[in-house]
């Protein structure tokens, strides 16, 4: 075991590397590291054991997180090339820039709802390990940490360990609370936490605060009182100095104040990191072709499917289950059924952490509330996620509720974040099809799902692959394509039933893989039949399907018609508002007319 004299000077050695390391920067946030020196040494070198795991919330510690990442050998580089361009060591820590780091840190309010969704999975897997967060002061007026604390007392998260670095200064001056522990105390304790109150620069307080951690029944917060920039007095307990380094003079000067040591010969504890895993399995299934069945209820019955053969699959909702369908796991599968209620910010982060566990996770709400999400889902992008997401109830479809409940910008929210996959099935079948297709693939993808019974479009034995799309209705005599998903591709079809009759041609094309596509082939077929095409979507113009592919045939000498919803929408049927809002058969019928009066002129 680390003495604490030992601990001490590691604490005072990472105070000095983070110094240096922010000062050749140029930037970074130095006194919020000086803060909680303490606290990583007593982590890192004592309190962690193997198969535990450490979150970092409070983003700007980031230089002493890496200082004590390479005490453990797992950052070989010099701490000098800190926030480099051609540095893995960047301001804010990636997984794509440092492997063992597995949640991309930075936006503030996150790390708690991580830290629920790691115990959470220690649990599901019966391994006895523990998950430390640390947060910062200034963070805990985010509104998803309360999210976050209701869960985690909830599900009994004895193995969650939370550490608050109180340092009363924010960015601009005192938090919201400042030094009032005890206000701290009565929040996490009203949640169900048991709390440690300690000086956070006191090593043995923080040592026995750990250790009596260890023998709690509740989740745990150490609310550990620390003064910012501590050790250096040009910036100690001062406002002014959040995100500012130290130049070199100024450096100079502060190494004389903090000593100059040797690492001490200690045991370097072995920490093992989190791997990710996937399983690829098939699943059998079958839908009645004369039965019309919902996208989201056929999503339920898939997920189920998936979840019976597979242990490894969760099924997430924010309590409404029993509309979005992923009751249906539930029902089968009790123990891989979570219930987050209505915390949507909690339950993306969540699920981001337990996909980190080796779960291929499936979370799913009302497309509507992911908007709440975003920040969660942003920064879930740049973690390298295992992670689907079913946005369900999506567009004017839905009806009488209303525009609160009508997702229509959840397919711009999506395209917007890298690499993201978008599928949109039309049927139960593609249904099925896109939620095993979501399976087999890692990253963070999305299945928009819709309220209104449909007939189903496929066979059972349809294949749907990444990046393409299916032509439903083609000849050799086609003026134009129209291209439609979800519920405006049954529209699309009833057009074509309609302009058919009239003896006027068109393609269909049903776009059930909105991200990635293959544009090219896509170019490829509108030239063939026609060089025209109507798109309609239920969603809003920006961002939408519509606009996507405005762009993308831009200088391609195709002539396209964009059909999306205009403006705010209002409540009433499903079939009155497609026809309010002029994405519904007639309107396509419509907008298809000039393209046959350009062709009889000619």
């Amino acid at each position: 075991m680390v003495d604490t004299k030992e601990l001490q000077d590691i604490a005072n050695i990472l105070r000095r590397e983070t110094l240096i390391a922010t000062t050749a920067a140029g930037s970074g946030h130095a006194t919020s590291c000086l803060s909680c020196a303490e606290i990583f040494a007593s982590l890192f070198f004592s309190a962690m054991k193997e198969n535990d795991q450490f979150i970092l919330s409070k983003g700007h510690a980031t230089p002493i997180y890496y200082a004590s990442l390479k005490h453990l050998g797992v950052i070989k580089e010099p701490l000098t090339n800190l926030r480099k361009v051609n540095s893995n060591l960047e301001g804010h820590p990636l997984p794509s820039s440092v492997p063992e780091v597995k949640f991309a840190t930075g936006s503030l309010g996150q790390g708690l709802s991580l830290a629920v969704g790691t115990a959470l999975g220690f649990k599901l897997k019966n391994q006895n390990s523990k998950v430390y967060v640390l947060l910062g002061d200034s963070e805990m007026s985010e509104g998803s940490n309360y999210e976050a604390m209701q869960l985690a007392s909830y599900y009994r998260l004895n193995n969650l360990v939370a550490i608050v670095d109180i340092n009363r200064l924010g960015q601009r001056g005192e938090t919201m609370l400042g030094y009032n522990i005890n206000s701290y105390k009565k929040r996490f304790e009203s949640f169900g936490f048991q709390v440690f109150e300690v000086n956070g620069h006191d090593i043995v307080k923080l040592a026995s605060a750990f250790h009596e951690a260890k023998k709690s029944q509740k989740p745990i917060v150490i609310l550990a009182k620390t003064i910012k920039g501590k050790g250096v007095s040009l910036m100690e307990n001062k406002n002014g100095w959040h995100g500012k380094a130290l130049n070199r003079e100024e450096l100079e000067k502060a190494l004389k104040e903090v000593p100059n040591l040797s690492f001490p010969k200690i045991k370097i504890p072995k920490l093992n990191f989190l791997e990710d895993q996937s399983r690829k399995i098939k699943i059998p299934n079958s839908f009645d072709s004369n039965k019309e069945l919902s996208t989201r209820e056929a999503y339920g019955k898939s997920l189920a499917s998936l979840a019976k053969l597979n242990p490894s699959i969760l099924a997430l909702d924010a309590e409404v289950s029993n509309s979005t369908f992923a009751d249906e796991v539930k029902a089968i599968k009790p123990k891989q059924f979570i219930e987050c209620y209505i915390a949507e910010q909690n339950m993306i982060s969540m699920a981001l952490a337990l996909s980190k566990q080796g779960f291929s996770v499936f979370a799913s709400t009302f497309s509507a509330f992911l908007s709440r999400a975003h920040d969660q889902l942003r920064m879930a992008a740049l973690s390298k996620p295992n992670l689907t997401i079913c946005g369900s109830h999506c567009g004017v479809s839905i009806g009488e509720d209303g525009a609160s409940q009508m997702g229509l910008e959840d397919i711009a929210i999506f395209r917007s974040l890298p690499e993201s996959i978008i599928f949109y099935p039309s049927d139960a079948v593609s249904t099925e099809k896109l939620t095993f297709l979501a399976s087999q693939f890692t990253g963070l993808k999305y299945i928009r799902t819709t309220r209104s019974k449909t007939p189903l479009l496929y066979n059972n034995k349809e294949s749907f692959k990444l990046g393409d799309f299916k032509i439903l209705k083609e000849s050799n005599k086609d003026k134009a394509v129209l291209i439609g998903v979800g519920i405006t591709l049954h529209e699309s079809l009833k057009a074509y039933k309609i302009l058919n009759k009239q003896n006027k041609n068109v393609a269909v094309i049903d776009l059930y893989c909105i991200q990635p596509l293959d544009i090219k082939k896509i170019i490829k077929f509108i030239k063939s039949h026609g060089g025209k095409t109507v798109v309609t979507e239920d969603h809003y113009k920006a961002g939408g399907i519509g606009e996507m592919l405005s762009s993308a045939f831009t200088n391609e000498k195709i002539q396209i018609q964009h059909l999306y919803i205009p403006r705010i929408p209002h409540s009433g049927k499903s079939e009155e508002l497609l026809e309010k809002y002029q994405i519904d058969s007639k309107e396509i019928v419509k907008t298809c007319k000039p393209f046959f009066v350009t062709e009889n002129n000619s």
